[in-house]
C-alpha cells in the first residue's frame, strides 16, 4: 500500500498544480501548456526513496520534463478509461471501441516508458488499429491482461518479450492479420495461452487453408494437369501454329490450320474448282499468304504414303522459278499441298489479257527454262506441268512452275515436248492458241504447213515483223518450237541448246531495243 501511495503522489501533485483545468482541457493542450511545479524534483526524489522500483527511478539522468508529461497523459488516460477514482488508483487502461483516442494514447511513447505500476489490465480491442504490433504496451510488464483483438494489426508478434510479462495470464490477439508464426520459435508462447487467444489472428496455421491446399494438391491440380495435357495435345494435333516454332512439326499442316487460313474453306477463298482438285487462297496465322491445293481422290493408305514422300521432296525445291512448297496436310479425309502464294496471274491469263510484247515473252520463256534446267540437274525424279494454266507469273514477270509430280526419272524428251507446246502458245496468234487447247496433236501436225505458207498469219500480232531482224527471230522461234515438238528419234534439241537459243533471241532483242532508242535520240538532235 505504501508503494501504491508513493506511485500516486506524483499524480496528486500534478492534479493539484492544475486542478482548475485538468478535466476540461484536452491531453494535447495540457502537454503544451502545463509545466512542472517548483517542488516537482523533490517530489520525484521522495517517491524514489519510498519505492525505488518506480520506472523513472532507474533512469539516469532523470528527464523531469518527460516524467511530468507522462503524469499528464496518465491523468487523462485514467479518466478516459473510466476508472472510478483516479486519485486513489489507476488499475486499468480501457480504450476498447474508442478508435478516435486509442491511436493517440499509443503514440505517447514517453507514457509507456514510465507506465504506472498500478496498471494490471490493458484493453485496446475493436479500434481498427493498423500497422505492426504496438510493442510499447509491453513496457507495462506488471499487467495481468492484454486485449488487442478486433484490429487490423499485421506483421510479427514479439514472442520473446512476453517472457518478461510473468504476471500476464489473459491475452487476446484474435481477429488480426499477424504473420503466421513458426511453431519452433513460439512453442512456449502458445502453450502458455489457450487457443481462444488467437482466433483468426493469423498466428496459428489455418487448418481450413491447409485442407483447401490438400484438396487443390490432390484433386484440382491433377485435373488442371490433365486439362493442360489435353489442351497441349489438341494444339499439337490440331493447331500446332499456336506452339513455339521449335515445337512445331516442320512442313506439317492440319485440317484445322487450313480451315482457319481459308475462313472455313469459304467460297470467297475458292480460286479453282475442278474434277480432281480444289484450289483455295488463304492466310496462315503468321501472315503468310498461301495457295492450298486440296486433292479429292486417292485417299488410300498407299496413295497417302506416296503423297507424303512426294511432298517431302517438293519442300526441298528451291529456285526463283519454282513456287515454294511450304508443306502438306494428310489424313483419311484430306490431302492438301500448301504453296506460298505469288502476286500475279497464270501465264494463260497474262497472254489473253495483257497482249505482252515480244521481249516480255522471251523473258518469261527464259525463266521457265532456268527452272527446267534446275530440276533436270538437281531433281531428275521430279516431273512438272508446263501448261499455261499451271504456270504462274509474278507482277515482275517472273514465271513460276507450280505443279509437280514425283516419277522414277525426269523424262527429258517429254519435258522438251511440253516446252515446245508452251513456246507455240506464246508466239502464235489467239486463234491458233485456242486450237492448241482443243486438239494439241492436230495442231502439231498442221502447224508446219501453215508456217511455210504464211509466217505472218501464224505469228501473234504483238510480234512486229516489219524489220528483217524480227522476221528472222520469229523464224528461229518457230523452228525451235517445231524441233521441241518433233518426237522423232534424234530430232529434239537438248535443254542446253534450247536455253542458249532463247537467251540469244533475248539478247538480240535487247540490242535492237537499244539501237532503236539510240537512233531516236540521234533523230531528235537533228
Amino acid at each position: 500500500m505504501a508503494a501504491m501511495s508513493a506511485n500516486f503522489i506524483l499524480f496528486l501533485l500534478t492534479m493539484a498544480a492544475c486542478s482548475s483545468v485538468i478535466f476540461s482541457a484536452s491531453v494535447i493542450e495540457d502537454l503544451n501548456t502545463l509545466h512542472p511545479p517548483s517542488d516537482f524534483n523533490s517530489t520525484i526524489s521522495k517517491n524514489c526513496l519510498l519505492n525505488p522500483s518506480l520506472r523513472y527511478c532507474s533512469t539516469s539522468p532523470m528527464n523531469l520534463i518527460e516524467i511530468f508529461k507522462s503524469s499528464i497523459v496518465a491523468s487523462h488516460l485514467c479518466n478516459d478509461s473510466r476508472n472510478p477514482n483516479c486519485v486513489e488508483s489507476f488499475p486499468k487502461i480501457d480504450l476498447r471501441s474508442r478508435p478516435n483516442i486509442a491511436p493517440l494514447y499509443l503514440s505517447f511513447h514517453f507514457f509507456w516508458k514510465y507506465c504506472p505500476l498500478s496498471i494490471i489490465s490493458i484493453d485496446l480491442s475493436n479500434n481498427s488499429l493498423k500497422g505492426s504490433f504496438p510493442i510499447d504496451v509491453l513496457e507495462c510488464k506488471q499487467i495481468e491482461a492484454l486485449d488487442l483483438s478486433r484490429n487490423d494489426l499485421v506483421g510479427e508478434v514479439p514472442f520473446w518479450i512476453f517472457s518478461d510479462l510473468t504476471n500476464l495470464t489473459t491475452l487476446n490477439l484474435s481477429y488480426n492479420q499477424f504473420s503466421e508464426s513458426r511453431i519452433s520459435d513460439s512453442e512456449l508462447f502458445f502453450k502458455r495461452f489457450n487457443s481462444s487467444s488467437f482466433i483468426s489472428s493469423g498466428l496459428l496455421p489455418d487448418h481450413r487453408k491447409y485442407r483447401m491446399k490438400v484438396v487443390i494438391l490432390l484433386i484440382v491440380f491433377p485435373i488442371l494437369v490433365i486439362v493442360l495435357v489435353w489442351f497441349l495435345g489438341w494444339l499439337c494435333f490440331h493447331r500446332p501454329d499456336f506452339l513455339p516454332r521449335m515445337l512445331r512439326r516442320k512442313h506439317k499442316f492440319t485440317p484445322a490450320m487450313l480451315g482457319a487460313a481459308t475462313d472455313g474453306f469459304s467460297e470467297k477463298n475458292l480460286i479453282v474448282k475442278c474434277e480432281g482438285v480444289d484450289i483455295y487462297s488463304g492466310v496462315l496465322r503468321g501472315g503468310t499468304e498461301v495457295r492450298i491445293e486440296i486433292y479429292k481422290n486417292g485417299n488410300s493408305r498407299e496413295s497417302r504414303d506416296e503423297f507424303i514422300e512426294e511432298c517431302k521432296i517438293f519442300t526441298q525445291l528451291s529456285h526463283k522459278n519454282l513456287v515454294k512448297v511450304l508443306g502438306w496436310c494428310h489424313n483419311r479425309r484430306m490431302r492438301a499441298l500448301v504453296i506460298e502464294a505469288s502476286e500475279g496471274e497464270s501465264v494463260d491469263m497474262w497472254l489473253s489479257r495483257s497482249r505482252p510484247p515480244w521481249k516480255q515473252r522471251l523473258k518469261v520463256a527464259k525463266g521457265v527454262l532456268e527452272g527446267m534446267v534446275y530440276l533436270q540437274e538437281q531433281w531428275p525424279a521430279v516431273d512438272y506441268d508446263l501448261r499455261t494454266e499451271s504456270l504462274l507469273l509474278s507482277r515482275k514477270l517472273v514465271p513460276l512452275i507450280s505443279r509437280f509430280k514425283l516419277g522414277h526419272q525426269n523424262c527429258s524428251s517429254r519435258n522438251i515436248y511440253k516446252f515446245g507446246v508452251l513456246w507455240f502458245e506464246m508466239i502464235v496468234n489467239r486463234q491458233l492458241r485456242d486450237e492448241i487447247k482443243r486438239d494439241e496433236s492436230s495442231f502439231i501436225r498442221n502447224i508446219k504447213t501453215q508456217i511455210s505458207k504464211n509466217l505472218q498469219a501464224v505469228i501473234n500480232e504483238c510480234i512486229e515483223l516489219q524489220r528483217e531482224s524480227m522476221v528472222n527471230q520469229a523464224k528461229t522461234a518457230m523452228n525451235l518450237a517445231l524441233m521441241c515438238t518433233d518426237q522423232s528419234h534424234g530430232h529434239q534439241p537438248n535443254l542446253k541448246y534450247i536455253y542458249d537459243t532463247v537467251t540469244r533471241l533475248s539478247s538480240n532483242q535487247m540490242m535492237q531495243e537499244t539501237e532503236k532508242i539510240r537512233h531516236k535520240r540521234i533523230l531528235s538532235r537533228k
